[in-house]
């Protein structure tokens, strides 16, 4: 049997989620691809940190050369968050012959063509599925099975924090910041929640889905992005009255003059399937000229869910390096 020796960047939430995600379906993965997959090194600081998984201390180092440059490696996995070291860490592993899997939105989004590019340079592999909409498998979608369709319109729920906040401010009749509050309680929210409810981080996702769907490079930075922070419970209930409800939603469409694309909240009728994706829960809405509608949905985050998605893109992989 085939061993594929995988390399791991960061061993937190996610990296915990994925490493967990390997352990306890071993044995399917392992009878589905015939490949025995191991994670024998693993680059973190805190490696006295409790974490529900089995380590052995071995397997830990703080040197990210052990890992990028070694050659017994095949496969990286990048989970460090942030766009630097972790662009960095990616460039260096691709040209040292690694494929590259991520969940990185920010990097993703702010190196996309340096990214993509260095990987055919390198005749590597890089993927990042999880980088948009945690477990929500739909950038494999929009790449392969839906590949024959021009693309007209995507809108997406891309943010479980955002949309957690203005579920409960229409379910309860709280405030924005009595809802945010207790969101960041139930772990739903950070401490400094501005990445999530100024709607950067679904501009990163949003960047990533243009490159993929239109063929367009538009950088994070580029795209009207507007958050959550002014909506009011007037809105709200206005919303309500008129047989709908606000949501943070992302779009990008096809018009007469190109492509228009924005981030910000807008009112989503009833009847629109978005309408009734709640709490924390994600989703994106594609129309293409042949399939039509289709909406994905599931978790948007989390390390079980979106180290589901990591490893799918690792076992892509490694049945490729076996064939």
């Amino acid at each position: 049997m085939k061993k594929i020796n995988i390399g791991l960047l960061g061993m937190g939430n996610i990296g915990t989620g994925t490493y967990k995600t390997l352990e306890m379906n071993r044995k399917q993965i392992t009878e589905n691809t015939g490949l025995e997959l191991a994670i024998t090194k693993i680059l973190e600081k805190d490696v006295a940190r409790k974490r529900d998984v089995t380590v052995s201390p071995e397997q830990f180092t703080q040197e990210p050369d052990a890992v990028l440059r070694d050659p017994g490696i095949d496969i990286i996995i990048e989970l460090l968050g942030g766009i630097e070291p972790a662009t960095s860490f990616m460039l260096t592993a691709m040209e040292n012959g690694k494929h590259v899997v991520t969940a990185n939105k920010a990097a993703v989004a702010a190196n996309y063509e340096k990214l993509t590019d260095a990987a055919k340079a390198n005749h590597v592999l890089f993927r990042f599925e999880a980088s948009v909409g945690g477990g929500i498998p739909i950038l494999n979608a929009l790449t392969t099975a839906l590949l024959a369709n021009e693309y007209e319109e995507i809108l997406g729920i891309l943010n479980g924090t955002t949309n957690y906040i203005l579920t409960k401010m229409a379910e309860d009749g709280r405030p924005y910041e009595d809802v945010l509050r207790e969101a960041q309680e139930k772990g739903f929210a950070e401490a400094d929640p501005t990445a999530d409810v100024e709607g950067h981080d679904v501009a990163n996702k949003l960047s990533i889905l243009i490159s993929l769907v239109f063929g367009k490079r538009v950088p994070p930075q580029e795209i009207p992005t507007e958050g959550i922070t002014g909506v009011t419970m007037r809105d709200i209930e206005k919303a309500a009255a008129d047989g709908g409800k606000i949501k943070l939603i992302a779009t990008a469409r096809r018009t007469g003059d190109g492509l228009e694309y924005h981030v910000k909240p807008v009112f989503v009728r009833g009847d629109h399937p978005l309408a009734g994706v709640n709490n924390e829960f994600n989703a994106i809405f594609v129309k293409g000229n042949a399939v039509d509608q289709l909406m994905f949905y599931g978790k948007g985050a989390g390390a079980l869910p979106t180290g589901s998605a990591v490893m799918g893109d690792v076992i892509e992989i490694a049945r490729a390096i076996a064939k």
